[in-house]
């Protein structure tokens, strides 16, 4: 007989024996007589199982573990919790109550080795069975918080990583998305970075859009950007930002506004050039408050402007702006690999510059306007040919580089087509001019 038919073909109601047994047995573990009380709970346990009555078996058998957690008989707790999980027939119900008041008790626990033991009885017992995956869930998380004090981290990491919560269909999606985000820091933390990205794909941004999300948003956000800066992917990190700084939390106090704009900018423009970038970097110039931020503005303007940027000018212009004062939050350009890295972004943008105002120019004269030697001036051209932004050819003997696209062979046909059309036109034109001269000069 199925459960869900057994619950409602109820054979014997034991609500009022059972109402009535709890108390004796629980008068009777108070008067050292614990295994008689059990002894008793057990057959009535039995006898409910038998006639379909779920929640009496329920208060059986949360009372049973209860009484066997009061008289500190640890053994004993362990044992029955293990062997009423094993019985057959047994409701989901019951065995899901059981397990609930069991989760109540861990914390309650004060010495670490029996908190230990009794965790483990209850993730074995749970192993495996879908309507007890949240409490399997919780109890693992508890464990992995013992791992991280004791500074275990890759323990920690290695017991949280076992549950997959994103299959969970009964659990909430807030608490997935909080064990999810546990799940990332603790790999983080061991250095596991591909790992920390499959996980970080398991949390659907979307559900940030919902109510009374802001506070996981923020740590879901911080967190990649712990990530992408470990991967120097600059562009992902100004996309956080961003995020973090369209939060509505963020936005009603002007400090954190201002901080996470003044890194959107930051970041966007230490990231390489491509579509994506061009794009936000048209999006953020938009931006309200921007003009509140004048030097992050003007630095921002000076790459969406198609000019020639002076490296040394630049430096100097905005160094002291652009780096953190003392007492405020930390800023990119504070560590001196990521001016080295702007300094290239420098290089590359004018690179595109001069690409969109010359076709032809002498290498000489292109290393001389991006104040590099001729030798670093073809290798950064090179990295964008490579990468398909610019388009150019050098002559190496000739000393000169050449940006005009190439023609391909239909563009080519077209032009000759078309080139000889002209001609023929214009000599049909010159046929028509000398025969109405004649024709004057012979009526003359």
């Amino acid at each position: 007989m199925a459960e869900e038919e057994r619950m409602i073909k109820m054979e014997v109601d034991y609500c009022e024996i059972v109402d009535k047994a709890i108390p004796e047995c629980e008068a009777l573990a108070m008067d050292n007589k614990l295994n008689e009380a059990i002894d008793k709970l057990l057959l009535l346990e039995k006898q409910t199982r038998g006639a379909g009555d779920a929640i009496s078996s329920s208060k059986v058998l949360v009372c049973i573990v209860a009484l066997c957690y009061k008289s500190g008989d640890r053994p004993l707790l362990k044992d029955h919790v293990t062997t009423l999980c094993k019985k057959r027939g047994h409701f989901k119900l019951a065995v899901t109550k059981m397990i609930q008041r069991c989760c109540e008790m861990v914390p309650e626990i004060e010495d670490k080795e029996k908190k230990l033991e009794f965790i483990e009885v209850l993730r074995t017992v749970t192993e495996g069975k879908i309507y007890v995956e949240n409490e399997r869930a919780r109890v693992t998380r508890t464990l992995a918080a013992i791992y991280e004090k004791e500074d275990n981290l890759e323990k920690a990491a290695k017991v949280l990583q076992e549950l997959q919560v994103e299959t969970f269909g009964s659990m909430e999606k807030k608490e997935k998305v909080e064990f999810l985000l546990e799940q990332m820091r603790l790999c983080f933390q061991t250095k596991d970075y591909i790992r920390t990205q499959i996980i970080s794909k398991k949390i659907s941004t979307k559900y940030f859009e919902e109510k009374d999300t802001e506070e996981l948003k923020l740590r879901y956000y911080r967190q990649m950007i712990d990530l992408n800066l470990h991967h120097k992917d600059f562009l992902s990190v100004s996309k956080n930002f961003f995020e973090m700084y369209s939060t509505d939390c963020v936005k009603e106090e002007e400090e954190k506004w201002k901080e996470a704009l003044q890194k959107v900018v930051l970041y966007l423009i230490l990231s390489e050039y491509n579509n994506e970038q061009s794009d936000m970097l048209a999006r953020i110039k938009e931006d309200t408050n921007l003009p509140k931020l004048p030097y992050y503005q003007n630095v921002l303007m000076c790459f969406d402007t198609a000019e020639l940027l002076n490296w040394d000018v630049l430096k100097k212009v905005y160094s002291q702006h652009l780096k953190s004062s003392p007492g405020q939050p930390s800023s990119p350009l504070d560590q001196d690999e990521n001016w080295e890295v702007l300094q290239l972004r420098v290089v590359e943008h004018n690179i595109r510059v001069l690409a969109k105002y010359y076709t032809r120019i002498s290498m000489q004269h292109f290393a001389d306007l991006l104040h590099l030697d001729i030798k670093e001036s073809e290798k950064r051209l090179c990295e964008q040919v490579v990468k398909g932004i610019v388009i150019a050819k050098v002559d190496r003997l000739d000393g000169v580089i050449c940006f005009s696209k190439p023609k391909d062979t239909e563009e080519i046909l077209n032009s000759w087509s078309g080139n000889l059309n002209s001609v023929m036109n214009l000599i049909g034109n010159c046929n028509h001019l000398i025969t109405k001269e004649r024709m004057v000069h012979q009526v003359s």
